[in-house]
């Protein structure tokens, strides 16, 4: 199958891209929606005047969500090896 073309509207403007499937494209409608969203949400509650600086917060907000997702996911496979190791001493020491 062929790339698939398509356009999405961020802030105001259209851009056109090219996808690989059908999965590709919702996950990029659905980006450019909460990016939509954001902006407006941005632009409701904060006094900004120029679109790069509510793109700005927008790209420094998606960013963090993803790191801190990466830390706790890190975090959680950390905890678990753990678990995992106390578990194969337990089990070592009852097969001793």
């Amino acid at each position: 199958m062929g790339k698939l073309k398509i356009n999405v509207v961020i802030a105001g403007r259209t851009y056109p891209l090219s996808v690989n499937n059908t999965q590709e494209e919702e996950g990029m409608r659905k980006a450019a929606n909460a990016i939509n969203k954001l902006i407006s949400m941005y632009e409701q509650n904060y006094a900004v005047s120029d679109k790069q600086d509510v793109l700005a917060m927008c790209a420094l907000q998606f960013a963090s969500k993803m790191e801190i997702a990466s830390i706790e996911k890190d975090s959680t496979s950390t905890e678990a090896i753990e678990k995992i190791k106390e578990l194969t001493k337990l089990v070592n020491s009852h097969l001793e």
